[in-house]
């Protein structure tokens, strides 16, 4: 029997999801970012350790190819992909040997998939830096030096097994000692583990493996002052200059500007911001830097006239990898995508003109969906 859905309809969706974790010194300003990315109002407090188990929320990612497309369908319903952020508690010098329940806090980083660094650019007699000034590459290289420390320690305890095993079987454990033994001594010169796991599969194999917190994707936050905006001035640039270094992405932004404008209408926001020389919102652009950083894209699937939604894959997903997005039963019971590109059907004014004109493409198992693509999915049960 073939069936075709597109999109939740009655089934189940598969709700795993990849997180990006906000990290950095106490009192930099990440609780008060999260509350703005999630409004869920997250403790916020001028002192450290606010925060000791994660906050979780699940943030709307914006996207004018979704309005469109409710606009062209007229759904019921319209579901935008999300990202998940968690608010992790500051880490402090000493870290790695517990200080500051620090070793807690490095798990919670363990388990995300990517991480946003906030680094404080602003200055405020009423929020005390934990090392008494504002110094944004100073405390970057706190928390960098805590990282890779931290995985030194998770590489050393995978040596203290590896070692002794290897002599009684070498042949099986051979690349994996001489592999363990490259990043150690690279850990013990400050580097991070995604220099080294960037060299080989074999690398970024192990790193993943271990967990190393220095292998992740990151991208850089400078919080900033209201007054400071729209660049940030010269903390933030300092910040910018690291991140380019790196060939990460940094995002200026005030974390307490956003925070309020959060309940302003999009209207009243948007107004403001331009009145301070912004063009869009830093939430917005620090969502989408999370979501390429994870490098995800988005497909969206019509259910007739009741639902239009937007869903997140890795960036080469095949199309049966797409469809267990919506539901298992649909990847198991793959036969067919009907593809279309989302310009291309709002140009067309629907799926029924679409197919008319011959603009609806037929792909099959090995078709790697791309961003913006309009999927309806056919399969049998």
């Amino acid at each position: 029997m073939h069936r075709h859905v597109c999109a939740v309809c009655k089934l189940q969706e598969n709700l795993m999801s990849l997180q990006i974790g906000i990290v950095g010194l106490p009192n930099v300003g990440k609780s008060t970012l999260f509350n703005a990315l999630t409004r869920a109002g997250a403790a916020v407090g001028a002192y450290p350790f606010t925060t000791i188990d994660p906050n979780r929320g699940v943030v709307p990612l914006p996207d004018r190819r979704l309005e469109a497309l409710a606009k062209l369908v007229g759904p019921q319903q319209v579901t935008p992909a999300t990202v998940e952020f968690v608010d992790i508690a500051g880490l402090v010098r000493g870290s790695h040997r517990g200080e500051g329940l620090g070793n807690r806090f490095l798990a919670h980083i363990r388990e995300v998939d990517a991480i946003v660094i906030v680094a404080r650019c602003f200055a405020d007699p009423d929020v005390v830096h934990v090392d008494g000034s504002v110094d944004p590459v100073r405390d970057l290289e706190v928390l960098d030096l805590e990282l890779v420390l931290a995985d030194l320690e998770t590489v050393q305890r995978r040596l203290e097994k590896t070692r002794p095993a290897a002599r009684s079987r070498p042949r099986e454990l051979a690349t994996e000692l001489a592999l363990l033994e490259d990043l150690e001594q690279r850990l013990q010169r400050g580097e991070r583990a995604s220099l080294w796991a960037a060299e080989g599969e074999e690398q970024a194999a192990l790193a993943r493996e271990l967990f190393l917190l220095t292998a992740k994707p990151r991208l850089y936050v400078a919080n900033v002052a209201e007054e400071d905006l729209p660049d940030g001035g010269e903390w933030a640039a300092a910040v910018a200059a690291r991140a380019q270094v790196e060939g990460a992405p940094c995002i200026v932004l005030s974390a307490r500007l956003e925070a309020d404008l959060a309940s302003w209408s999009p209207e009243e926001a948007a107004e403001y911001r331009a009145g301070l020389g912004l063009k869009e919102s830093g939430l917005e652009a620090l969502v989408w830097a999370a979501y390429r950083l994870l490098d995800l894209i988005t497909f969206f699937t019509i259910a007739g006239g009741r639902e239009v939604r937007a869903w997140s894959v890795r960036r080469g997903a095949t199309a049966p990898e797409a469809a267990g997005k919506v539901h298992s039963d649909m990847q198991r019971g793959f036969i067919r995508a009907e593809v279309i590109h989302w310009e291309e059907l709002v140009r067309a004014g629907g799926w029924a003109a679409a197919r008319e004109r011959g603009l609806i493409r037929i792909e099959g198992r090995d078709y790697r969906i791309q961003d913006g693509d309009v999927c309806l999915f056919r399969f049998s049960v």
